[in-house]
């Protein structure tokens, strides 16, 4: 790359540089790697584009390092005589310097004076922080690299300022008295010459300091001593800083660990002040160091008690080393001393009765644009002692289950509303007139410098005549809008200020155009915004302008209404129009011509002769461009319209935003309050449009009450020049006070609240910087306001006008609202809405003890009937019959259609779903059965703790053998003591089947009762690093993983789309609306999509309707695929088989070696127990019986169950693994056995399988009933636990697939491979043993696995395990190869064509079609009648598929000729 091409590709980056651009001069050091650029621009590159060209220079050059200057040295003169213009720039260099010198740049004061800068810094802090960053030096080099002066700079505090100037004043005296001397000695003819020149002006005072809050007074030592010094800034920090003060907050959940040996403790977490974000940790010693003793348990709380204050949000002052820490690669401080301080937070301090009601307030179901959770907001309202808080977020209600919550815990009212995107209905053509479709019509477009017809000009006019679809004139015009053109407008136009000087202004341009349209149509590409612009320039002339208009926009929705985009560029390619030079007016104005001509053929076709007629032959609407609106709900019944009308702008007026047409308000207005909104909203941009008097009213007049915002919240009018001046925006706000005044509308002052807290505007920019925008750095004030912080905000409306709007007017808007509740009340008073099928209760009451008569005789033994009763009295009496009957059926359904069904959850724990067929987990203490004459022996629990584990028995009655049964779980773990659980019925179908189920599940409650469930999917914590990662990279700020992880936090659970449950399916009850209950839409907001799902994430309203979970799973799958090809059906299997059991203690069953399968145990590819982390738990506890299965399949599913919990108590010896809590059922049964009441051992278990952990009552009562230390230690450890009988299911599921891998090896692995390897690639897996050996080893090396890599290792392991027994894989063979499943082909596996990988799946079927017609005669005979391409015939030739199969059909010929002669 020459010079002439880098300058090019630097001006691409920046279009504004371009031309103003040269080299000075480039040098490379090949000792450093380092490449040194020195540019020269005619323009001064402010920080902005510095940053961009660093990049760009960067990405040209990667691995070296960049040392970029750009110099404006023209620009020298100007920066002498006016510092203040530049200081912007020099500002942004400080700032990038050191990020911690933004909170108080500002206050300082610049100025030039005797050939020096001198900052004026606003104290002793200030002034010592540039000398120790050596900023005043970097300033002065910068100024050098810039402007090409040499200029050292001067520092001098606040109030000195007298001091300096006297100063200054005696040196130039000096030096004007010396120069004078000498000049009079060298030159006769100055002698007796006029006196010196008086001094240089002084400097200009500094800004006045912002007032900055009085220090909060410091608490108590939590550590060491009190610290007294000043803190210095984090931001500040290096790895050289050595002993430090810091203060801030702490910005993350603190870790706490007992260190080995247990008199040490650590205690580590992030601290964070304004500038940057710091990783801390400290030690605590639990006794004196000298004592040999133990530390007691005294001194153990003694510490944690001082450690239990630091908590996340917590303000400490630390005081400790600064040093590079080696295992966090970064900076950290070792706390010596550590101060606890009070968290300083805003207080409303308005009287009670007078505080204010916040109507305009988002969370984060904003997608992507807020930053607050509703249950905070909420809880500041309440804290602040506000009567009420309305939730308004963009165009949905997903808050809501969150904000009612809230607000019934802290007791305020909430007003649930929404903020949505108001459009019209808008006819294609516009002011249409009876003329002829095929008369002349103007196609015209426009560049300007802005979006805004108010603020922004016309910077390019093009227009061409279409007459009879052909273009018979073309007009074109720069116009000069007298102002310079951002950067943005260059880059999208390629029009620059220098292209538009000297040409006509934009009103005469008009002029000209409007002759060019004569009485003609006008047409335009999104017209309202190219009519907007002729209009706004037409009334600044005083100019009329009125004509029929088109909007090829709008036309080509209605046209073609399955397109994905509707961009001018988007309609030309599909139309096949040429569209050259994008975004300059003549040559879109003549492709949208061209585009216009093809659409009014069509038209015309359709019959329509006039414009008139367009409108009628067309179907659909159209719309205008949206404007904000809020909605508030009055009532019940308001919350179900105002559902209605959610649903509808989902499922109907989605255009990228759930638009809401006028008329929908009109028809759902019931129980619904109207606000105008923010700026967007039509009534405050018609007042900013200086729209009529008579026009504001119309407007006005449609709305119940009006709304206005503080003036910093319309900043960016000033801006983009929308406004000019910030007294022009409160005239805004005054106009429409008095437009309610003259009305009599209430007028409410609102926040517009994205985020709680006013330094929480960082996470909001960030989050805009992400999406594009570019003044994402310049955030509005847009927290959450106390009432005296808005009355300070208007009191330019007077005191008393300020109260109204502020705190009356919003009260009053309150107290019309119910007091309303999420969902609708029960008429019984029950919390489930239940589907009701009449005959439920009778069908499952006679299937039930028919079903047990069957297995266990009539009489049933007693504590079958007693169970059998207890279970139906709830299950009936609760009115969960209709959900076992739908169970019911769902599962006899799959299995009639050859598919098994596996059981979820706590289902297994009812024997009622047992006999009913939902699950074949019997759930009854361990006995045995005869099949033959229905004799039951129940049996000691000392015996087997399942039935399967039981030693075989002979019915002592009959002789038959005895079937071995019951696994031993309570039904209260399903429905609780009381019925007070909601139960859930999950069942696993076949992958392939689910489609099947959910369809059928629609098929029993008919459509528009059967939704999918929703989820809503926020920013997760990987890619909220990422966007703060890039945030601060962009700006050049340099932060560390922990300011970016304090970030990132700010970002998490930010709405970015919705899904669908993988499995949940809603039912609604026949007598009600969905809308009663929530919205409902398109996953994704994908309007193509046939699926609908609830609005509201199902979490939320989990005990309010029914949901069914039909999971697709791959377990069933695969033993529906081994019963096809072996013929031995899954359920008549054994359980307990000698071999199958062997797999969980090692590889000998299997005949291979352990160390050559790089395994511990047989059990690779058995569902459950194959991974790495389930095989090192069957090392360590050997399990010989199903029971310790079970176990361990719950120890596995659990969270901080297993490891640091049960494994420590097993290899310890405190407790046996039989004796553990491994499922929830456990901990109740444990603690019923010591004696501890029912209902409080259910409430125990419940609270811990949540992680929610004991509360103290719980904890004092388990420790009244003797209940051992451990079992306290451990309940409180436990974040998640699985029910028993979801294990047992599991469990089952993987022995009837172990004994196909014990004994139908190869029949295994066909299944294996067919259905469960989603890692096999045919084209890189065929490889000796000795290589897969090797890769599995590489891969388990790593640190962590990706999901691919992981994948990978899953298949390679499988196929080291079946070439090690003695089986082998075979190629894809062109005739013999399968689409998708492995086949059986001696003592190997045939490849099938799909597990070469990214091989298409149209060539396969191809090629399987035509091989049943005819041989392939070469490969261009393969290519021809498979229809595939060349990528396809080099992976069949990489596999040897196309061995002995001629290039051609000609040579084939020959051969054929040859071989007959």
């Amino acid at each position: 790359m020459n010079k002439a091409e880098l300058i090019q590709t630097l001006e691409k980056t920046l279009p504004e540089l371009s031309g103003k651009l040269s080299i000075e001069r480039v040098l490379f050091r090949a000792a450093d790697n380092k490449a040194y650029f020195s540019l020269l621009s005619d323009v001064l590159v402010d920080e902005r584009a510095f940053l961009k060209l660093d990049s760009r220079l960067s990405s040209l050059f990667p691995g070296m390092h960049i040392a970029l200057r750009v110099a404006s040295p023209q620009l020298k003169d100007q920066f002498l005589s006016d510092i203040q213009a530049y200081t912007p720039v020099l500002k942004a260099f400080l700032r990038r310097q050191s990020p911690a010198i933004r909170t108080w740049l500002d206050d300082v004061g610049w100025s030039i004076a005797d050939e020096q800068i001198l900052l004026v810094c606003p104290d002793d802090f200030a002034v010592q922080f540039f000398k120790r960053n050596k900023l005043d030096e970097k300033l002065s080099q910068a100024v050098w690299d810039i402007f090409r002066l040499r200029m050292p700079v001067t520092l001098e505090k606040c109030g000195e300022r007298e001091q300096w100037v006297e100063r200054m004043r005696a040196e130039a005296e000096s030096r004007k008295a010396e120069q004078h001397l000498d000049d009079r000695a060298g030159n006769p003819h100055l002698q007796g010459s006029e006196p010196p020149a008086a001094p240089p002006p002084p400097p200009p005072e500094p800004k006045t300091p912002k007032a900055k809050p009085a220090k909060a007074r410091a608490g108590a030592a939590i550590k060491g001593r009190a610290i007294a010094e000043k803190p210095v800034p984090i931001g500040e920090l290096t790895e050289e800083s050595g002993v430090v003060v810091v203060e801030g907050v702490v910005a993350n959940t603190p870790v706490f660990k007992e260190l080995k040996g247990g008199e040490t403790a650590l205690i580590s977490f992030a601290l964070g002040d304004e500038t940057s974000t710091v990783f801390c940790k400290a030690f605590f010693n639990y006794k004196d160091r000298r004592s040999d003793e133990p530390p007691t348990r005294a001194q153990k709380e003694k510490i944690n008690k001082q450690v239990e204050k630091i908590t996340h949000g917590a303000r400490l002052r630390l005081r400790g080393e600064c040093k590079m820490d080696s295992f966090l690669d970064e900076i950290s401080i070792n706390i010596r001393d550590m101060q606890l301080l009070p968290t300083e937070t805003r207080k409303d301090l308005a009287p009670e009765g007078q505080k204010r009601v916040e109507l305009h307030l988002h969370t984060l179901m904003s997608a992507m644009d807020a930053t607050a959770d509703a249950a905070d907001l909420v809880a500041q309202a309440a804290k602040w002692g506000h009567p009420a808080i309305a939730i308004t977020d963009h165009g949905v209600t997903q808050a809501y289950p969150a904000a009612f919550s809230a607000a019934k815990k802290h007791g305020i009212k909430l007003i649930p509303g929404l903020e949505g995107y108001l459009c019209d209905s808008m006819p294609l053509v516009r002011n249409v007139d009876a003329r002829p479709i095929n008369d002349t019509i103007v196609v015209l477009d426009f560049e300007t410098t802005g979006l805004s017809p108010v603020a922004d000009r016309i910077i390019e006019i093009g227009a061409v005549k279409l007459a009879n679809g052909v273009v018979t004139e073309e007009f074109s015009m720069l116009c000069d809008p007298g102002v310079p053109l951002l950067p943005k407008i260059t880059e999208i136009t390629g029009i620059t200020s220098a292209m538009l000087q000297g040409k006509p202004s934009p009103a005469e341009g008009i002029r000209k155009l409007m002759d060019f349209i004569g009485p003609h149509a006008i047409a335009a590409h999104n017209a309202s915004f190219d009519v907007g612009f002729l209009r706004a320039e037409a009334r600044r002339n005083e100019l009329s302008f009125f004509a029929p208009v088109i909007d090829t926009l709008s036309l080509a929705r209605r046209m073609y209404p399955s397109l994905r985009s509707y961009r001018l560029g988007a309609l030309c390619r599909m139309l096949k129009v040429p569209l050259k030079n994008a975004h300059r007016a003549v040559h879109d104005a003549a492709a949208t011509a061209k585009v216009l001509s093809i659409m009014l053929a069509d038209v015309e076709k359709r019959g329509a002769k006039t414009l008139q007629d367009i409108d009628g032959v067309i179907s659909g609407e159209s719309y205008s461009d949206s404007n904000h609106i809020i909605l508030l709900c009055k009532t019940r019944e308001g919350m179900e319209n105002l559902s209605r009308i959610v649903t509808e702008s989902h499922l109907k007026y989605f255009r990228r935003t759930p638009t809401i047409p006028r008329r929908l308000i009109d028809k759902y207005r019931a129980g619904l309050l109207v606000g105008s909104a923010c700026e967007a909203g039509e009534l405050f941009q018609a007042v900013a449009a200086g729209r009529s008097d008579e026009t504001l009213e119309k407007i006005a007049s449609f709305y119940d009450y009006l709304e206005i915002q503080p003036v910093g919240n319309n900043a960016f009018m000033l801006r983009s020049g929308e406004a000019e001046s910030e007294d022009q925006l409160r005239d805004f706000n005054r106009k429409i006070v008095a437009l309610g005044e003259r009305l009599r509308k209430p007028v409410v002052a609102t926040g517009d609240v994205h985020f709680k807290e006013p330094e929480d505007k960082i996470y909001r920019a960030i989050l805009q910087a992400a999406t594009g925008f570019e003044d994402a750095d310049d955030q509005p004030p847009l927290y959450f306001k106390t009432t005296d912080e808005m009355l300070s905000e208007f009191s330019y409306l007077g005191e008393e006008k300020a109260l109204e709007v502020v705190v009356h007017n919003p009260q009053k808007i309150a107290d019309m609202v119910d007091a309303l509740t999420l969902f609708p009340k029960h008429p019984t008073g029950a919390e489930t809405f239940q589907p009701l099928w009449e005959d439920a209760a009778e069908n499952i009451e006679s299937t039930c003890w028919t079903r047990a008569r069957e297995l266990y005789g009539d009489p049933l033994p007693e504590l079958i009937e007693q169970r059998l009763k207890k279970e139906l009295h709830s299950i009936i009496g609760y009115g969960f019959a209709t959900l076992y009957a739908i169970a019911q059926k769902l599962v006899q359904k799959s299995l009639a259609d050859g598919y098994l069904v596996g059981s979820r959850g706590s289902v297994g724990s009812s024997f009622v779903a047992m006999l009913c067929g939902i699950t074949e987990v019997n759930p009854l203490p361990p006995h045995y059965r005869c099949e033959k004459c229905g004799s039951v022996v129940f049996t000691a629990p000392e015996l087997a703790a399942v039935g399967p584990d039981l030693p075989d028995s002979v019915c002592e009655h009959c002789g038959a053998p005895m079937i071995k049964d019951g696994y031993d779980i309570p039904f209260e773990v399903f429905l609780g003591f009381k019925g007070d659980k909601v139960p859930d019925i999950d069942l696993n179908f076949s992958g392939e089947y689910q489609p099947r189920a959910h369809a059928y599940v629609e098929e029993l409650f008919g459509a528009g009762y059967v939704f999918r469930a929703g989820t809503i999917s926020g920013l997760a914590e990987k890619t909220a690093f990422g966007f703060a990662a890039k945030y601060l990279q962009e700006r050049g700020i340099r932060a560390g993983k922990a300011h970016k992880e304090r970030l990132a936090e700010g970002l998490r659970g930010v709405k970015r789309t919705t899904g669908q449950h993988p499995g949940g399916i809603v039912v609604l009850p026949k007598e009600y609306n969905i809308n009663q209950f929530t919205p409902i839409q398109h996953p994704a907001d994908d309007t193509d999509a046939n699926v609908l799902t609830t609005h509201y994430d199902f979490s939320s309203m989990h005990d309010i309707l029914v949901k069914l979970d039909c999971l697709g799973h791959v377990d069933p799958t695969m033993l529906h695929y081994l019963e096809e090809i072996t013929g031995v059906p899954c359920r008549a299997l054994p359980l307990v088989d000698p071999g199958v059991m062997g797999l969980f203690l090692g590889t000998e069953t299997i005949g291979v070696k352990p160390d050559e399968l790089l395994s511990p145990t047989g059990t690779l590819g058995v569902p459950e127990f194959g991974t790495a982390f389930v095989q090192g738990m069957l090392s360590d506890t050997m399990p010989k019986t199903l029971e310790e299965l079970i176990r361990i399949s719950g120890l596995s599913h659990g969270t901080d169950v297993w490891l640091g919990n049960a494994r420590d108590l097993v290899m310890s010896g405190t407790a046996k693994l039989a004796e553990c809590f491994c499922t929830r059922d456990d901990i109740m049964n444990f603690l019923i056995s010591k004696g501890m009441d029912f209902k409080l051992s259910f409430d125990i278990m419940e609270a811990v399988r949540k992680g929610r952990g004991l509360k103290p009552e719980m904890e004092s009562a388990m420790k009244e009933a003797s209940i051992p230390a451990w079992a306290i230690e451990s309940c409180q450890k436990i974040k998640y636990m699985f029910p028993r009988s979801h294990a047992v299911a599991y469990v089952i599921m993987a022995l009837r697939v172990a004994w196909y891998k014990v004994h139908r090896p190869l029949h295994y692995y066909a299944a294996y491979f067919s259905i469960r390897a989603n890692g096999f690639d045919a084209a890189a897996m065929l490889t000796p043993i000795k290589a897969i050996r090797a890769r599995i080893k590489e891969l388990l090396a790593g640190d962590r696995m990706t999901p691919t890599e992981e994948r990978e290792k899953n298949a390679l392991h499988m196929i080291l395990e079946m070439t090690l027994r003695g089986y082998k894989l075979l190629p894809v063979h062109l005739y013999k190869s399968d689409k998708r499943n492995f086949l059986i082909e001696g003592d190997g596996l045939r490849c099938p064509f799909l597990s070469i990988n990214s091989f298409p799946e149209a060539a396969a079927d191809g090629i399987i079609a035509e091989r049943t017609q005819a041989d392939f005669l070469s490969v261009e005979d393969l290519k021809l009648r498979a229809k595939i391409g060349d990528s396809a015939i080099d992976m069949l030739r990489k596999q040897g598929a196309l061995e002995g199969l001629a290039q051609s059909n000609q040579l084939d010929l020959f051969s054929m000729m040859g071989n007959t002669q």
